[in-house]
């Protein structure tokens, strides 16, 4: 899938989307009906999942920022995603998921409490740290044993996740130590052709990335 920069343009959603946004409207995933207005069509998303099953990568926005994102099972999408933003593999990575149900396969719960006021802060700009699975790859945790891991409240990045059908690696559009991106125009400027795909679309309103906090002491990690 490299070479020329794909760029994928969002159109009124079909009756498919439709139903699935009312079904995440009804569960707090998705704030307000307003959020259709950046929403994809499902041509968009059916080309962004293929993409993802076919290992590539490709940019996204979120909640403050554009994100980069891949298949987090494919060890070679991701060791590519690592490669393009220069990001050591040690350090980790930060799945975000269109529900809890899409990460689950990838950490251990806490007690009930704590996990009620993990779920209490999703869908929204919070990431937290959890205890990762043992089978949880270590390209994805580097060296740590939790994960980070976010139910995203943006409209497009969540419905990404559905169509893929899984959790979605989500990193800052950025060569390491550089600004993050905001718009297309400055993810080419700063990634080029690396990137198989950008879906294009407003981020949200955060001036920065997600707060991460731990999961097991409420710590604030990142503000």
């Amino acid at each position: 899938m490299r070479g020329k920069i794909n760029q994928v343009q969002f159109e009124a959603p079909g009756n498919e989307i439709l139903g699935w946004v009312h079904k995440r409207v009804q569960n707090k995933v998705i704030r307000s009906v307003g959020d259709l207005d950046v929403l994809p069509g499902r041509h968009k998303l059916r080309v962004a999942a293929r993409c993802i099953r076919n290992g590539g990568i490709l940019a996204y926005p979120t909640e403050a920022v554009y994100g980069l994102g891949c298949n987090p099972r494919n060890r070679a999408a991701v060791q590519r995603l690592l490669a393009i933003k220069r990001r050591p593999e040690h350090k980790g990575l930060i799945l975000i998921a269109a529900d809890f149900a899409q990460l689950a396969p990838f950490v251990e719960p806490l007690d009930d409490a704590r996990m009620q006021a993990i779920r209490a802060t999703w869908p929204g700009p919070v990431t937290w740290l959890l205890p990762a699975r043992a089978d949880t790859p270590g390209w994805l945790r580097g060296r740590h044993a939790t994960l980070a891991v976010r139910v995203t409240a943006h409209p497009v990045a969540a419905a990404l996740c559905a169509a893929a059908g899984s959790a979605l690696v989500s990193t800052s559009a950025n060569l390491g130590n550089r600004p993050p991106a905001r718009t297309p125009l400055r993810v080419r400027s700063a990634l080029g052709p690396q990137v198989d795909l950008v879906l294009t679309g407003p981020c949200g309103a955060r001036a920065r990335p997600s707060t991460i906090r731990d999961g097991r002491t409420g710590a604030i990690i990142r503000a």
